[in-house]
């Protein structure tokens, strides 16, 4: 199994279109700034490298999933609004190019009967200064706090961001442990091994919502 992808994108985003002083970038002096989740172009991902049978070196499984949502806000400051920002990704959606890992996965590994989603809560943003163009390209970290499988950690993910009009997009990444997690590390036929290293990756595209918008 990978890493799953996890909501950092979205974070990027918000702090990117904060951080702007564009008309469109920021909200009315004193009014949050709120980033969404846009309907398309968003994917969270999970990669882990395996051993298969039969095959002479390892190879990365790769798991996906486009079913996110949620948003960001960002306050005049751009400082993060806890309370009105999450990232939920439904992990029941994760898919490879094995069926029966993905089987094995939902059932034994990420449990998603009982924990069918991943949530991340962004906290703080850094190297990211304020206040950014309205165009280009933005690199920074976001620390927020991951739910996976019933555990809560903080968690850093590096992020490169870019901005076209009302829109922010770019990826984000972090790595972690499936014994982090309290995860169990996948043992399925044809897999000899899964080395206990997971990348977490998050291609997001998020929408500036305007003042007095949702």
């Amino acid at each position: 199994m990978r890493r799953l992808l996890i909501p950092i994108g979205v974070v990027l985003l918000v702090a990117a279109a904060s951080a702007q002083s564009g008309p469109t970038s920021s909200a009315t002096q004193g009014e949050p700034l709120r980033l969404v989740v846009a309907p398309e172009g968003n994917e969270a991902r999970y990669r882990v490298n395996e051993q298969l049978v039969g095959v002479d070196l390892p190879s990365d499984a790769v798991g996906r999933t486009t079913t996110i949502t949620g948003g960001l806000t960002l306050d005049e400051t751009g400082t993060v609004m806890q309370d009105r920002s999450r990232i939920v990704i439904d992990l029941t959606t994760l898919q490879s190019d094995v069926a029966m890992r993905d089987r094995y996965i939902q059932r034994r590994t990420l449990e998603t009967e009982a924990h069918p989603t991943a949530e991340f809560v962004p906290l703080r943003l850094t190297g990211l200064s304020f206040p950014l163009p309205t165009t280009g390209q933005f690199t920074f970290e976001i620390v927020g706090e991951l739910t996976l499988h019933g555990v809560t950690q903080e968690v850093s993910w590096k992020v490169t961001a870019e901005r076209v009009g009302n829109t922010i997009s770019g990826a984000a990444q972090t790595r972690t442990t499936f014994g982090a997690w309290g995860l169990t590390i996948p043992r399925v036929m044809r897999v000899i091994s899964v080395k206990d290293d997971i990348l977490l990756e998050y291609d997001f595209r998020f929408l500036i919502v305007p003042p007095g918008g949702q």
